[in-house]
């Protein structure tokens, strides 16, 4: 937009705009080739056979042909005095307009200057209405609607305030009594309002589903950023747990030594030193994802160990839990520990929430470099209640089971109930401590 047009008048900027919106839509590439695409099958269509719904897409064109067939039996109505028909008279009242019908498959906004063209054309030569003919005024009729639904709203509204001005002015230059151009105002803008209506709606339910979807996207990343957040924050304590034992370790192993060489007490300084900047720069770090209200907890992370309580938790709740390890226990490393239990502890809550009613069974397989994990529990036998979740007890899980560069499967189980199965490679550190079955 130039100096000058900013220093117009609103008047004079929203006449501009105006009229540079009827270029764009009218004016600008007419008679460019756009040919009107099959029809996406939906509901209204999922009743039939895939060899119908298959040309039941096509139901738009089939519909514009019909137009132009009623076009040209109406326009072949148009009969002389002496009941033949006039050669010129068929052809423009009734092949032609037929034509800027059809047009209207590739060429939709050529064909409304086509129609507007032909409409004084079929009038001169007809004998009956005017401006225009019965077939002209069904053509045009089919044109307007058309095109409306191919285009945008602004289109249709240039398009009836053209088609009223082309009526005005033949009404008052023709030499008929009688013109029709009212009739055609109101038949016109109540097909093009009903249209207009129509895409509207669609649109409007079109950018529903593209937010939706985009919600449910950002949704996820959601999910996922606030599990990562929350198993960062469980490790960051486990974490800032070992480092603090490093160094004070580190700090004491010289006194526990008589007569340390020098080299000996710099080597643990420097190991002291060294786990204190790492404990404060992992504190720095970390300390970003904890939330304003975070508390640390007061006491130690979870680990397997404490399963039982676990387990007598959930039966006051109404969720009885079979309990079964396999395999000889060892000692594991303590973020495996921990996330071993809180994959557990999930998928028991997910149990009490969605499966009312239901048993339990965890199966804890201590094997050969790595801990086996399996929860399932059968079909629930009272009533369940909509979830309002996110989905973050199973996206939790899977975060887990990647950090740990394991395999994780939640689906549903053949009696309706769900299973989740998991396996943490784990290095054998420690020789095998006992072996139980409960």
């Amino acid at each position: 937009m130039t100096e000058t047009t900013k220093n117009r008048s609103p008047e004079f900027r929203l006449a501009a705009g105006a009229i540079g919106g009827l270029r764009q839509d009218l004016f600008h590439d007419a008679f460019a080739y756009r040919s009107l695409p099959p029809m996406r099958t939906g509901r209204a269509t999922r009743l039939l056979s895939e060899g119908m719904r298959a040309r039941a897409r096509w139901t738009p064109h089939a519909l514009v042909g019909l137009a132009a067939l009623i076009t040209v039996l109406t326009g072949f109505g148009r009969a002389d005095g002496d009941g033949a028909w006039s050669p010129i008279e068929i052809i423009t009242t009734g092949l032609l307009p037929a034509v800027a019908v059809v047009m209207t498959l590739v060429r939709p906004v050529g064909a409304f200057w086509m129609s507007m063209a032909l409409t004084p054309v079929s009038a001169t030569f007809g004998d009956e209405g005017w401006p225009w003919v019965p077939s002209m005024f069904f053509a045009h009729l089919v044109v307007l609607v058309v095109v409306a639904a191919r285009t945008r709203p602004r289109t249709a509204a240039w398009m009836w305030i053209l088609t009223v001005l082309l009526g005005i002015v033949m009404a008052n230059i023709g030499w008929h009594s009688y013109a029709i151009t009212g009739p055609m105002a109101v038949t016109s803008a109540f097909a093009l309002l009903v249209v207009t209506v129509v895409q509207t709606r669609r649109e409007a339910e079109r950018e529903v589903t593209v937010q939706r979807t985009v919600t449910a996207v950002e949704r996820d990343r959601r999910t996922l950023l606030e599990e990562r957040t929350t198993i960062a924050r469980e490790l960051h304590d486990v974490v800032a747990h070992h480092m603090s034992v490093v160094a004070i370790q580190a700090e004491a192993a010289p006194y526990r030594v008589e007569n340390p060489p020098p080299e000996l007490e710099q080597a643990f300084l420097t190991i002291r030193e060294n786990a204190v900047a790492a404990l404060t720069e992992l504190r720095r770090v970390l300390g970003v994802v904890r939330a304003e209200d975070y508390q640390a907890p007061d006491a130690p992370q979870p680990t397997l160990a404490e399963l039982d309580g676990l387990l007598a938790n959930v039966a006051d709740a109404g969720l009885v839990a079979e309990k079964t390890i396999t395999g000889a226990v060892r000692e594991l490393p303590q973020g495996v520990e921990l996330s071993a239990y809180r994959i557990i502890q999930e998928a028991l809550s997910n149990t009490l929430r969605h499966a009312p009613g239901a048993t339990a069974k965890v199966e804890i397989g201590y094997v050969l470099g790595g801990l086996g994990l399996r929860v399932v529990n059968g079909p629930p036998t009272g009533p369940v209640k909509p979830s309002q979740g996110a989905g973050h007890g199973i996206t939790g899980m899977r975060e887990r089971v990647a950090m740990l560069n394991g395999e994780m499967t939640a689906e549903p189980a053949a009696d309706g109930g769900y299973e989740i199965t998991a396996f943490i490679p784990v290095p054998l550190a420690h020789e095998p401590m006992q072996s139980e079955t409960s």
